[in-house]
């Protein structure tokens, strides 16, 4: 079971943003920006890319509760930013498909 398992079922404690029955979105306990919020998929996706054409549907929904929580914590307007890692050489710590929304501060590029 991975830790955003744990964190889904409230064996560990989160800071929770946003919750449904298919996503679960929560504050990054180790920012790097001054907004930092990983939204995830309920259902277990290993990674970006292990998901199949079934994911669509949730893969849509994950950048769309992205869009929506940046709107609704008022930082959509100056900007933010949306990664997703694939493996340990991108930076992959946790074995579960998840989304960083990252804003609060002018971003730099390239970001690596």
């Amino acid at each position: 079971m991975t830790l955003f398992e744990k964190l889904i079922r409230r064996e560990l404690p989160a800071d929770i943003v946003f919750e449904d029955d298919e996503v679960f979105a929560f504050r990054d306990i180790a920012p790097q920006a001054p907004v930092h919020i990983l939204v995830i998929p309920k259902k277990l996706i290993t990674r970006i890319g292990e998901a199949g054409s079934g994911d669509v549907n949730i893969l849509a929904k994950l950048l769309l509760t992205a869009a929506e929580i940046a709107r609704e914590l008022g930082f959509a307007e100056n900007g933010y930013r949306l990664v997703i890692n694939n493996g340990s050489d991108a930076g992959e710590a946790v074995p579960h498909l998840h989304v960083h929304l990252l804003a609060g501060r002018k971003l730099t590029w390239p970001p690596g």
